[in-house]
């Protein structure tokens, strides 16, 4: 008979963060321009402060970062745009 470990209980910094990505994902900020990210974030930070009152104001500022992170495409849209048509012209 084999048993399983328990999991651990996720933190509530584990699930602001969860549910900020699943914000990012539903509200469509990943198209929206750098200043507009940055006001939609400090929202949503905002927010998630409010639904998770334990959370340290650090913590909350490593949401942030985080979140603002993952809005930004590692290689940007103009830059991949430039290549391609680099790359046709060629």
């Amino acid at each position: 008979m084999s048993r399983k470990k328990a999991r651990p209980q996720p933190t509530d910094f584990d699930l602001a963060r969860d549910e900020l990505f699943s914000h990012i994902h539903r509200c469509g900020v990943l198209q929206a321009t750098d200043d507009q990210q940055v006001e939609w974030m400090d929202d949503t930070i905002q927010y998630l402060g409010e639904r998770y009152p334990d959370l340290p104001q650090a913590r909350l500022d490593e949401l942030k970062e985080i979140g603002l992170r993952f809005c930004r495409p590692v290689v940007s849209r103009p830059a991949r745009e430039e290549e391609e048509t680099a790359g046709a012209a060629a």
